[in-house]
């Protein structure tokens, strides 16, 4: 496996000029009956179940107060608190579905838990999927959201050049180009263009303010954290899982 770089872009002071704390929930949503990789949350990725990468970001945080999985499957569940994650409730089978939202599944959460006394500030969700996260990276976002309050924290990838949206095209019904941003001029080089970004699906923070009134996982105020990792590894088919096979055995 590669050595991840030591940090993220940002380099935060850890106080808070704006009070309190907040008490972060982190969940890490696991269902069962995965299509195009089948089993792929405790497939063995490089020695270790694939869940184990994104529990053990966890365990190395410092800004996460409490973390569970979301499951409905217990082979699931077992490999998760093997490796040390809370497993307090089983996700009900109507939330395991290919129509299940992210959303629902942390609503479900948010909910059993308050049912219990549990009350939180905002929820980090963190995907199995996307097992490369600079080391740190948990915290530096952490961090960030604290500072800055928003509805929501996205990580982000920089879009290579090549596939800059100001240098996309759409056809019109006349078999005319036109560029995909709205500009009348092609934008001539590459050093004009300006940066581009996509979610890369590793770290989501949203308030439970935005979750509860928004009834929504990003809201309106976004803030970007940008993370260099030299692949994107969001695995979903099997190609996903064999770049995720080279990266991590090298």
């Amino acid at each position: 496996m590669p050595k991840p770089p030591n940090s993220s872009n940002f380099k935060l002071e850890t106080s808070n000029p704006q009070g309190r704390k907040l008490k972060i929930l982190a969940i890490v949503p696991a269902r069962g009956g995965s299509k195009g990789v089948p089993g792929k949350n405790i497939k063995p990725l490089a020695g270790k179940p694939l869940i184990a990468y994104t529990i053990e970001h966890i365990n190395a945080s410092e800004r996460i107060d409490r973390a569970i999985l979301s499951t409905d499957d217990e082979k699931i569940a077992e490999v998760a608190r093997r490796y040390g994650l809370d497993v307090p409730f089983m996700r009900p089978a109507e939330l395991a579905t290919d129509e299940a939202t992210s959303l629902e599944v942390v609503i479900h959460a948010l909910d059993t838990l308050e049912e219990r006394g549990e009350r939180y500030d905002a929820v980090c969700l963190l995907q199995p999927t996307s097992p490369y996260r600079p080391a740190g990276a948990v915290d530096e976002a952490i961090a960030l959201f604290e500072k800055e309050r928003p509805d929501s924290l996205v990580s982000v990838r920089k879009i290579p050049d090549e596939y800059n949206p100001h240098w996309a095209f759409e056809i019109d019904e006349r078999n005319r180009l036109h560029i995909a941003t709205g500009e009348k001029k092609i934008i001539p080089r590459r050093q004009e263009l300006p940066p581009a970004y996509h979610r890369d699906g590793a770290i989501y923070i949203t308030s439970v303010a935005c979750i509860r009134k928004k009834n929504s996982l990003l809201g309106d105020d976004i803030v970007a954290f940008p993370m260099e990792t030299p692949v994107l590894i969001n695995i979903d088919t099997p190609e996903d899982w064999e770049v995720a096979e080279r990266v991590f055995q090298v």
